[in-house]
């Protein structure tokens, strides 16, 4: 037991207690955009900050934070881990195990993608009272799985359907068929032709371009300093 606290927890104090809690500081957050605190921002901008806050609380992954959290501070982001890894194995488990024609399998995976989506712009847009992470490197990699969870996502959305010029003679097709389509390659050998179809290439390749390399530009960049949020906000 002692190895596994060691390589999974790590060196945190479990008798430290943050002032808040996950949903306690998001609630803060909230009033935090709506009084401009901390940015004097109005209009569409503000909105759009507040929307972006506020979602986050119609998500599961800030309340399995704050359960954790009742067990010890240190098992925060070790419970954050395992619900990244089950999320990135859900779609792939729907497209292995052909399990697309599940209407309630479906409804889950949208909900569940869309907490990724709208967690990405949050991160950049509406972190005001937020604390820096223990590790921005971890920050990085997790990144990159919620990257692979899009991706899986949408090559399930994909196969919902006949919406490439040719069907996909397996899993992986659709999976090789979205990696392309989210880094705007396209080899032509796969291609949408109903409209559904060139729906989703259109917004995947949107999301890439306009979030991911924005939040990788804006993360990458901080990285080497202090981080992205201010010292002063540290849980105390």
């Amino acid at each position: 037991m002692g190895f596994l606290k060691k390589l999974l927890i790590g060196k945190v104090s479990e008798d430290f207690k943050p002032k808040y809690n996950p949903i306690e500081r998001r609630i803060l957050n909230i009033k935090s955009i709506w009084n401009n605190d901390h940015q004097d921002d109005n209009g569409i901008e503000k909105i759009f900050r507040l929307f972006l806050s506020i979602s986050q609380l119609l998500f599961p992954g800030i309340y399995v934070k704050t359960l954790a959290g009742k067990i010890g501070y240190a098992y925060k982001d070790l419970a954050m881990d395992i619900y990244i890894l089950l999320k990135v194995a859900f779609p792939m488990l729907i497209l292995v195990n052909d399990l697309q024609n599940k209407p309630y399998l479906i409804t889950i995976l949208v909900y569940l993608i869309l907490e990724t989506i709208l967690y990405i712009p949050t991160l950049i847009f509406a972190s005001d009272l937020f604390s820096s992470p223990r590790s921005y490197k971890r920050s990085m990699l997790l990144l990159f799985f919620n990257y692979l969870e899009v991706v899986i996502a949408f090559g399930v959305f994909y196969t919902l359907g006949n919406n490439t010029n040719i069907p996909f003679g397996h899993w992986s097709d659709a999976i090789y068929f979205s990696l392309m389509t989210s880094n705007t390659i396209g080899y032509g050998d796969y291609y949408p032709v109903t409209t559904f179809g060139k729906f989703l290439a259109s917004v995947q390749a949107m999301f890439f371009l306009s979030f991911v390399i924005l939040f990788l530009n804006f993360f990458s960049t901080k990285v080497k300093s202090k981080g992205y949020f201010d010292n002063e906000n540290q849980d105390i």
